[in-house]
């Protein structure tokens, strides 16, 4: 089973938000998940004005924050994905994703795409998405804008993903009457062009007048959410059964298969940096 834990961080409060996350797997976990997964920057909050406001927040990835997580991901045997402030082996700092179990660290990745003020406080990855292998299935993990780039997410499934982890933070925008957040859109765009599940885990609550859009979900590999966190902005978890083998089939007919499909030789342009002006 998949959860994604939908709490609100407090900026800057490690300490608190790490007794909120850890509380949100007890209960996940209490509730039969395997798999939790948490929002993005879980454990400091996330509008920090510059680089200098978040570094005494950040930590190494041998910090005990993810030994925190470790600990409890070992005492309940689940995996667990989440987002935290990095500082990395130069002292950089990195918007990362964790992915733990019993067994303790199994992968960091550092957000590629950065969004907005991150580019000001952040230096972006530039590694793949990891993909790892569980007792459940193949889990990959990517930060919040990152799913916005059908390349970036193309790439874990062509690694083999079943499932595609999302921490999250998601500025709350306008959303027609009757419509989801555009980001959950993106979400399930991935999962269906990929045929694979996606676990999106956004926050809720404010910071600095920035309110978040709470748009967890959990995706199948059609298309279609099996879970989708209520509006109104509050704390939930959603939970999702998820045969993640169901995720190895591509194909959507006898004839069309996903990857299959696929025709590389026509798609240079992708690699291509962006032109600056319009096509005529």
């Amino acid at each position: 089973m998949v959860a994604a834990c939908q709490v609100a961080p407090v900026l800057g409060d490690v300490e608190g938000n790490l007794a909120r996350a850890t509380g949100a797997i007890r209960s996940a976990a209490a509730q039969g998940a395997d798999i939790v997964v948490l929002p993005e920057l879980v454990t400091t909050g996330y509008v920090f004005t510059d680089a200098e406001e978040l570094r005494p927040y950040a930590e190494s990835v041998q910090g005990p924050a993810l030994r925190a997580f470790a600990t409890v991901a070992a005492e309940l045997d689940v995996i667990v994905i989440g987002g935290f402030a990095e500082s990395d082996e130069s002292q950089r700092l990195r918007n990362s994703a964790f992915v733990v179990d019993a067994t303790g660290v199994r992968a960091v990745y550092r957000k590629a795409h950065l969004w907005d003020n991150e580019v000001n406080i952040f230096v972006p990855g530039d590694e793949l998405p990891p993909v790892i292998d569980s007792l459940f299935g193949r889990i990959a993990v990517v930060l919040c804008y990152d799913i916005e780039f059908p390349e970036w997410t193309r790439t874990a499934a062509l690694r083999g993903a079943d499932l595609l982890c999302v921490p999250t933070n998601w500025p709350a925008t306008a959303v027609p009457p009757g419509e989801r957040p555009e980001e959950v859109l993106h979400a399930q765009a991935a999962a269906l062009a990929n045929r694979m599940f996606v676990a999106v885990c956004d926050r809720v609550g404010q910071e600095r007048g920035v309110h978040w859009a709470g748009g967890s979900a959990v995706i199948a590999p059609n298309g279609y959410p099996l879970a989708l966190a209520e509006a109104g902005g509050a704390e939930q978890t959603l939970l999702s059964v998820c045969d993640l083998a169901l995720a190895r089939d591509k194909a959507s007919n006898t004839h069309n298969d996903a990857l299959r499909d696929r025709r590389p030789a026509l798609y240079g342009l992708l690699t291509a940096p962006a032109r600056q002006t319009a096509l005529s």
